[in-house]
């Protein structure tokens, strides 16, 4: 949630003095992070809840994500508008 935070670019990061986060599963540092106002967009995370739920019940798997789940997000998100 970095506002300097981009997928499309080397390192991931369009600090250019940043350093590259190899493990990005585990605790890590940066001197550069700061949180993007922006950053969280509760439609695209619903969206990728949803398509982790279908792949997950493609493959059998008990399914992720529950139907309620999008509906709480949606809840939360209208607390802080």
């Amino acid at each position: 949630m970095c506002e300097f935070y981009d997928p499309g670019v080397p390192k991931q990061c369009t600090e250019d003095d940043a350093e590259e986060v190899n493990e990005k599963e585990r605790l890590n540092f940066c001197e550069w992070y700061k949180p993007g106002a922006s950053v969280f967009d509760p439609k695209q995370a619903a969206e990728a809840s949803r398509a982790k739920g279908e792949l997950a019940s493609l493959f059998g798997e008990e399914e992720a994500v529950k139907p309620d789940d999008n509906a709480l997000l949606g809840d939360a998100e209208d607390l802080f508008k």
